[in-house]
């Protein structure tokens, strides 16, 4: 029986039955010919989601799909596990709690529990592969960094002070957890050169170790249609050809998306007589209230909604003409990533991973500095006085990131795994 920590648990009948060994393997366990060894093996993987709603929960998801339709014996410890991915006859779920809400102490509980769940899996078959992410779990085989706590400072001056203590207390606590693990781990995969260059700056991972996979896309993403757009407009309401501008990213109390510095920004802009853009937030959390009540002190209310969470934010994408991210820290940045896939311009900062993709043809869409507002206002005149041209020089980007879907991410990613040594059968040297 498997230790569990109040966790629900969904294994199905024989999950955690050893398999018959297929000739992928020899007499040791090694994996013979990669392809067939990797749908083989049973895999674990710890996160704390693999749903369609977060920018590392969608990549978990890509791949525990990507293993799942190939057969791969799946076992996913995390909070949250979309139904349909879990519904699989291949997937075994052990659902973790989140005691009060607390990530602090849900992520906790995740650790135990993925180390519980690992060392049943490899006990039955010793070929099986681990995969967590960054300090969410120690263990000695893969692990997939999707932020470094070490690279992302603290900004929430002016928020309360329960929640700047308490973001102390656990910002301390995440660094030494990914510290440990991270030095426990074999292989370290990173999402962009950005992450990969912190993760050795940072936190001190030799650069043997780490390797770079970028995110996907869905497939059969394409540029939206001038009829997709009209649709959409109508769907949110945009007057006429009115412009958009769209900002989608989380709003807590912190400073970190640069959602202040956009602000300010539009705040200047909107005293200019000729700017008609208007902007579209979209993102929840709990600094929202606080967000809300600044645009309507810097007289904003009617030129920026405050939409808060939504599910609808391809649609947003299709109905936009610029997406803005200026964050101060951002690992890779998927939401600029999918407007991009789309055709739709993005203007982020050069402290997002994604920004190291970009062509030099538009690197007058890279925030140098996401603390000038002034920087920023400029490079939106910019690119109001071009919109066309903007959307046009887009589109080779656009078509390369397309080209690498989720399927071809995870696929990538598996064969990198399948190269390098598994650490419960060979020993580290």
């Amino acid at each position: 029986m498997i230790w569990n920590p109040g966790a629900e648990v969904e294994v199905k009948p024989d999950a955690l039955q050893s398999h018959p060994r297929p000739a992928a393997y020899d007499a040791s366990g090694r994996p013979g010919v990669r392809a067939e060894s990797a749908v083989a093996r049973p895999w674990v993987i710890v996160a704390g989601g693999f749903h369609r709603r977060g920018g590392m929960d969608r990549a978990n998801a890509a791949l525990a799909s990507y293993l799942a339709d190939r057969g791969a014996p799946l076992h996913l410890v995390a909070h949250e596990v979309e139904p349909a991915l879990a519904a699989r006859p291949n997937v075994a779920v052990y659902r973790v709690p989140k005691p009060a809400g607390s990530y602090f102490l849900g992520e906790w509980l995740l650790g135990e529990r993925g180390k519980a769940v690992a060392c049943a899996v490899l006990g039955k078959t010793p070929a099986a592969r681990v995969i967590v992410n960054g300090g969410n779990c120690r263990w000695p085989d893969v692990n997939w960094v999707h932020s470094v706590h070490r690279a992302w400072p603290l900004r929430d001056r002016g928020a309360p002070v329960w929640f700047r203590l308490k973001s102390r207390i656990d910002k301390r606590l995440a660094r030494h957890h990914e510290r440990a693990a991270l030095g426990a781990a074999r292989m370290v995969i990173a999402n962009s050169e950005k992450t990969r260059r912190d993760l050795i700056d940072r936190v001190g991972v030799p650069a043997r170790k780490i390797f770079i996979r970028y995110l996907g896309c869905e497939p059969g993403l394409r540029p939206v249609s001038a009829p997709e757009r009209l649709a959409a407009r109508a769907r949110w309401r945009i007057a006429g050809e009115r412009p958009l501008a769209i900002f989608v990213g989380a709003l807590g109390y912190d400073t970190n998306k640069g959602f202040d510095t956009l602000c300010a920004a539009w705040r200047a802009l909107c005293a200019r007589p000729g700017w008609d853009v208007d902007l579209i937030a979209a993102g929840g959390g709990r600094g929202f209230a606080r967000w809300t009540e600044l645009v309507r002190r810097m007289g904003l209310a009617g030129r920026v909604t405050m939409l808060g969470f939504s599910d609808r934010v391809p649609e947003l994408i299709a109905a936009a003409d610029l997406l803005v991210s200026p964050a101060r820290y951002e690992a890779y940045g998927l939401n600029a990533h999918e407007a991009l896939c789309r055709g739709v311009p993005a203007l982020v900062s050069a402290a997002a991973g994604i920004a190291e993709r970009y062509p030099g043809e538009l690197s007058d869409l890279i925030l140098r500095n996401p603390e000038d507002a002034g920087e920023l206002a400029e490079r939106l005149l910019r690119w109001r006085a071009a919109m066309a041209d903007y959307r046009h020089r887009t589109q080779p980007f656009s078509a390369r990131l397309r080209a690498h879907t989720w399927d071809d991410m995870a696929c990538g990613m598996t064969e990198l795994i399948e190269s390098q040594p598994n650490p419960a059968i060979e020993p580290r040297r």
